[in-house]
């Protein structure tokens, strides 16, 4: 470049931010800008950045597109990466797509069966009665419905008599009114004056009773006392208290 060009272009630069500050303190809006929607001052039109008093237009690399939020004002097409100030084409392999949320910021991920394995996507070993999961953290698989992890396997859950296969499909749990009892349902005996739980496993003893072995015992009330909130023993009544097993006039403090 002569340096009779370079002096010409120095002085276009001088006279452009010179224009700029003129415009600015006479009111006048500088090119490719335009008034704030709240609030007083003016912002740089979309793919123009502010430079100095002046909007300058946002350098696009190739297979890119404007965009404020990043502080480049740019982000790449889908389909590439960025690396520096440039976008990369992003190459994925067979049984793979684009994603953003890749683990390692490749840009894809393997298909659902597949996982990634040295640049690659690997066909995931799916054992009989399983399927292939989305996360590419531990096995890839999980066992269908019914059926429960054994090692590498997937075995069926076998279910006794009287018992239901829980939520989570690999486990089972009695019906109510029967209890676990090693790999069987055994129904729950509930004595006289009893009743099955909330959980149907157990049972309790009802209100003036408890609990003595297999049976539901009736509580012995002394006089001047009476079944408490709970149901399962006795208090003594207001103006009594507790002594061997009886309730007696409560002493006055002299």
């Amino acid at each position: 470049m002569s340096q009779r060009l370079s002096r010409r272009l120095a002085w276009c630069a001088v006279f452009l931010v010179f224009s700029c500050v003129a415009a600015a303190a006479l009111g006048i809006s500088p090119p490719h800008s335009h008034r704030l929607q709240f609030g007083a001052g003016r912002e740089c039109d979309q793919g123009y950045r502010r430079a100095g008093e002046a909007c300058a237009a946002v350098a696009l690399p190739a297979n890119a597109h404007g965009n404020e939020i990043y502080e480049e004002g740019w982000e790449c097409n889908r389909g590439y990466k960025k690396g520096g100030l440039k976008c990369d084409l992003i190459k994925v392999p067979a049984d793979g797509h684009l994603s953003a949320a890749s683990d390692n910021g490749s840009g894809w991920v393997c298909n659902r069966g597949f996982r990634v394995a040295g640049g690659n996507c690997a066909p995931i070993k799916v054992p009989a009665n399983a399927h292939a999961m989305d996360s590419t953290y531990g096995r890839g698989w999980a066992c269908d419905r019914g059926f429960r992890m054994i090692g590498a396997q997937c075995l069926s859950v076998d279910i006794p008599k009287h018992g239901y296969l829980e939520d989570a499909g690999d486990s089972w749990a009695c019906e109510h009114g029967y209890a676990r009892q090693g790999v069987s349902c055994s129904a729950v005996l509930v004595p006289v004056n009893g009743y099955l739980n909330t959980m149907g496993s157990g049972w309790s003893c009802e209100r003036g009773y408890k609990r003595a072995g297999p049976k539901c015992a009736a509580i012995a009330v002394p006089a001047n006392a009476h079944i408490n909130f709970s149901g399962d023993t006795w208090e003594c009544d207001r103006g009594f208290s507790p002594e061997r097993g009886v309730c007696r006039p409560a002493r006055r403090m002299e």
